[in-house]
This record gives structure tokens, sequence and C-alpha cells, in this order.
């Protein structure tokens, strides 16, 4: 029989495990995935077991035959869904002791149905076995999700598919696939201007028409720089003059004035905010 799913060992403490195709409790086709090869193959290694899903679903008493044989293996379970894991298969995902869905991956869960011949009796005895089908797969949903008896028989009734975010928020799923990758990826690089070190104080940014930075108070030295003009320190206003060197720059005099009657500092400072 071909098998659409099968075991890869990836070492002696983790095994992963592949399902694809639909879920039966014997094959007609060939194509099925069966529990009685399932547990000789499970049982046939020990360790953590990744589970990949990719099942559009099946026989439900299959289904819960599988999600039985995972909860009661005494490894952990991760399971991963690739594409789908619907009907019977989403069945199978709660049994996961983490349920991880790639981004673009649907969850789908439905009311169970069956094909039913014979008189009034056996019509009402298959709609009775629908009724505690549909109760026990209830129990796996609520016990994985936590969600109410009351809300997820709405959701089945209703036939509801679900995407990757909306099973997380909804508890089916616990996390997204390649999410954590993706966010890592997104957050902005910072730059030295953005948030200042410690003990430093964030300084005004100025852009000229070239692109370049500059601060405030660097362009406003520059500028008086070139005037020859030097602000006051205080150092300048605790201590005495003394006199410049012959290369120094004009001096301000005791009235507010250079030696050559130009403008006092406090007065270009003044001009050069007006000019910002």
């Amino acid at each position: 029989m071909k098998k659409f799913w099968n075991w890869i060992k990836d070492s002696d403490e983790t095994r992963t495990l592949r399902l694809e195709g639909p879920i039966d409790e014997e094959s007609f086709w060939g194509d099925e995935i069966t529990p009685q090869m399932f547990r000789d193959e499970l049982n046939a290694g020990e360790g953590d077991v990744t589970v990949w899903i990719n099942s559009p679903g099946g026989n439900v008493f299959a289904a819960a035959e599988i999600y039985t044989m995972l909860k009661d293996y005494k490894g952990s379970i991760t399971v991963k869904i690739d594409a789908i894991a619907a009907s019977a298969a989403s069945v199978v995902a709660m049994a996961g002791d983490v349920v991880q869905m790639s981004p673009v991956a649907m969850l789908m869960i439905h009311d169970p149905s069956t094909v039913a011949m014979g008189n009034t009796k056996d019509m009402e005895k298959a709609i009775e076995v629908l009724n505690e089908v549909k109760e026990s797969i209830i129990n796996a949903y609520a016990s994985k999700s936590g969600l109410s008896h009351a809300r997820i028989a709405n959701f089945m009734s209703n036939e509801t598919w679900m995407n990757a975010k909306k099973a997380v928020e909804l508890g089916f799923a616990d996390e997204v696939l390649f999410e954590a990758k993706q966010k890592a990826s997104e957050e902005p690089e910072q730059t030295p201007d953005e948030e200042p070190g410690e003990g430093e104080e964030k300084q005004p940014i100025q852009k000229d028409a070239a692109g370049h930075l500059f601060s405030s108070r660097q362009m406003d030295l520059i500028v008086l720089n070139r005037l020859g003009v030097k602000p006051d320190t205080p150092a300048a206003q605790t201590e005495p003059p003394s006199d410049p060197p012959a290369e120094a720059g004009p001096v301000l005099d005791m009235d507010g004035k250079t030696e050559e009657g130009d403008y006092s500092y406090n007065v270009l400072m003044k001009q050069l905010e007006c000019m910002k």
C-alpha cells in the first residue's frame, strides 16, 4: 500500500511524522492513514515527536484513535500544520502539547456526518450517534482551546474555517510558524541621534540643503567662529580677563562691544535665533 505519511528520525531524542492524506480506519483506496499501522510505527521508537499535518480529514473514529495514541505517548508531541487540518484531521491536531500553524495554513471544524438507510428507528439512531460523536469531538476542542461547550458547538454547526492567527486567537493553536523570525527582521535599526545615551542630553537636529545633520549648538559655534567671535564660557565669567595672544580674535569689552566696535556675542546670538 502506498502511504502518504512517513517517519523521519532526526536523532536519538526526536522523530518527525508527516500525516498527508485522508484518515481512515481501513484502506480502501490505498492512500489513507490507518491507525493500526500508525500505532506500530509510533511505538517503534522513543523521544519527542513532531507531527506535520496536511490532511482534509476522514473517519472520525480513526482520528479519535490516533488522537488518543498521541496523547498517551510518553514523549512530547509538537503538531505543525503546514497546509490544512480539516474535519477529522483537526481532531488529531488537538493532541499536540504545542500546536503550530504555518501562516498560510487553515484549520476547519464542522459537525460530523454519516450515511444512513432504513426505517424511522434507524434514522433516529443515526441522529443519536451523530450527536454523541459531536460531543466527543467537542471534548477534544475544549480541552485544547478552553472555550465553552456552547461556543464550540456553534462553530461546528456553522463549519468554521480558521487561518493561523484566528486559530491562535481562539486557542485551537498556540503559535504561528516563522512569526518570531519575521518580527526580528522587522525591528527598525536605531541611529545614534534617535536616543541619547545615559547622562547625555538629546540635541535638536537640523538638516541643511545637502542633507547633512548638525546640532543647533554646533551650527552656532561654526558661524561665530567665522565671524571671529568666541562665546562666553563659565571660566571666562569667573576669572579675570588676560591679555589675548596676538593671533586671537576680537575680545569683548566691559561695555558689551569688541575693541573694533562690533556687536557683542549676545546680540549676534539673538540674530542667529531669528535666522533659524
